[in-house]
């Protein structure tokens, strides 16, 4: 365990820590469920996408989905995990009306994936690095719908078979801060690899979240479990609540009852769903439907083979052939999608090392910045990585400074276009001619008297002169040659 330095909880008796451990429910990425054909397609028709094996008929087999297996081993690798070749399925016992079978096919102590690690970044240039203790498969509940009837509850087993990988830590988060980043961070990994979406709105991708207090460097405490989280912000403001919440008791004098919370997000709070379940209550016992999963250490290999550049990998690869700061490289990467237009604006450069870094800057400031304020995402920007990469072409190679291609971005956004054209039928390009900006320069140096002493003596002052002619010439002038002419014109 390296994760380490969280936040501490002030009390009136000293200092707590908080001790976070998480379990994230991602579903599978796959045409069909688990153990039977059946779609696993968002927004059906309630028990429109439900086989017999999902409805628990009597007679009916489970038979494994190899795709969901190749998934579950791909995260593993992609979270630098243990792969077991050889696993086993176990029924988890217990008794929901949205359960069919009566029981979950799951896996308690062999699971598909063991130990790994995920490293996550923080403020500051900080990182932690998070444990994982296992992943395993298992199949997903339906839906209890409380609110279509006065009288009786309804049940929608659309989403029941559904293959769910469960990812737990190790109790190695220390924070609010590292949980959300954890998160953020899992969520960008299994995205990178195609095997979750990733989309929390939809349930897609739900964390289970466990927190205890302790006195620092005491033995850990009695843990609450906040069930059923879908926003990575509610998480980090359950963690906070429960922390304080967990240490005005425990300064009372009272203890800690170890249960199932839930988290209200309206009111901030979390609050009491029932007590929490051992690993004995579920009676667990290998499915005898299933036998072990075993496979050769050739299947996983060439898996790993086939993964594609994650997160870590392509933000080291940006800061070392781009010049990217490390905080720009993480936000570039932290999506798939914002690398892969980052890196779509770099294949139309003519000088990918030269204009790298301006590059990223364009991406990051102006384009997401106005996406950000426009409250739009990558996919819908009205500025495509071609035209960006024509942009930053021309300032590259000297053709438009910096000020008018705010404005050329500004066209490109509103109307569209090739911004090359746009340069020539709009008459932006820049002037390099000394001899046209030299009569500005002159102009302003003769105007100014009182400005030029101020300049001989402190030769930073340089820069209003040159504010002033890009001004006068609406933004045309080379910002270098102006620079250079103004500084042997001073005689600095």
């Amino acid at each position: 365990m390296t994760a380490t330095g969280g936040k501490l909880v002030k009390g009136a008796t000293g200092d707590w820590e908080v001790v976070i451990g998480m379990e994230v429910h991602a579903q599978v990425t796959s045409n069909s469920k688990l153990f039977s054909g059946a779609s696993t397609a968002f927004g059906g028709e309630p028990n429109s996408h439900v086989s017999l094996v999902d409805a628990a008929m009597p007679g009916m087999l489970p038979v494994i989905n190899e795709e969901c297996i190749r998934q579950a081993v791909r995260t593993g690798l992609g979270l630098n995990a243990q792969i077991n070749l050889r696993s086993v399925f176990d029924r988890k016992n217990y008794f929901y009306p949205d359960l069919p079978q009566g029981y979950q096919i799951s896996q308690y102590k062999s699971p598909i994936v063991g130990e790994g690690e995920v490293v996550v970044e923080l403020e500051g240039g900080r990182t932690a690095t998070i444990g994982i203790e296992r992943l395993h498969l298992e199949q997903d509940a339906g839906k209890s719908l409380h609110d279509q009837s006065p009288t009786m509850s309804l049940v929608d087993l659309n989403r029941s078979g559904v293959a769910l990988m469960e990812i737990v830590s190790k109790p190695d988060i220390r924070d609010a801060e590292q949980a959300k980043a954890y998160v953020a961070k899992l969520r960008s990994i299994l995205r990178y690899l195609g095997t979750c979406d990733g989309d929390m709105e939809k349930g897609n991708l739900r964390a289970d979240v466990n927190v205890s207090v302790r006195k620092v460097g005491g033995p850990l405490g009695t843990r609450c479990e906040i069930k059923n989280m879908n926003s990575i912000n509610f998480i980090g403001q359950a963690i906070e609540y429960e922390a304080r919440r967990q240490v005005e008791i425990l300064e009372d004098g009272g203890s800690i009852d170890q249960e199932t919370r839930l988290f209200d997000p309206n009111k901030g709070e979390t609050r009491s769903m029932r007590s929490k379940e051992e690993a004995h209550d579920y009676r667990y016992f290998p499915d005898p439907d299933l036998l072990p999963l075993e496979f050769s250490q050739g299947f996983v290999d060439e898996l790993r083979a086939k993964l594609p550049e994650l997160p870590d990998q392509k933000r080291a690869r940006f800061i070392a052939d781009f010049g990217l700061s490390p905080y720009d490289a993480g936000v570039l990467v932290a999506e798939r999608e914002s690398a892969d237009f980052y890196e779509t604006v770099l294949g139309g450069l003519a000088d990918k090392a030269r204009d790298g870094k301006l590059a990223a800057n364009w991406v990051i400031n102006e384009l997401f910045g106005r996406l950000n304020k426009e409250g739009q995402d990558i996919a819908g920007s009205p500025v495509s990585a071609e035209q960006l990469s024509a942009i930053v072409d021309l300032i590259g190679e000297g053709t438009i400074s910096g000020k008018i291609a705010k404005d050329l971005f500004e066209i490109v956004w509103q109307e569209g276009g090739d911004p090359r054209a746009l340069v020539e039928s709009r008459g932006m390009k820049q002037v390099t001619d000394l001899s046209a900006i030299e009569k500005v320069v002159d102009d302003i140096i003769a105007a100014n008297p009182d400005k030029v002493a101020q300049a001989k003596a402190k030769p930073q002052m340089v820069g209003w002169f040159v504010g002033q002619v890009m001004k006068s010439s609406g933004g045309k002038a080379n910002p270098q040659a102006v620079n250079d002419l103004l500084k042997a014109k001073l005689g600095l």
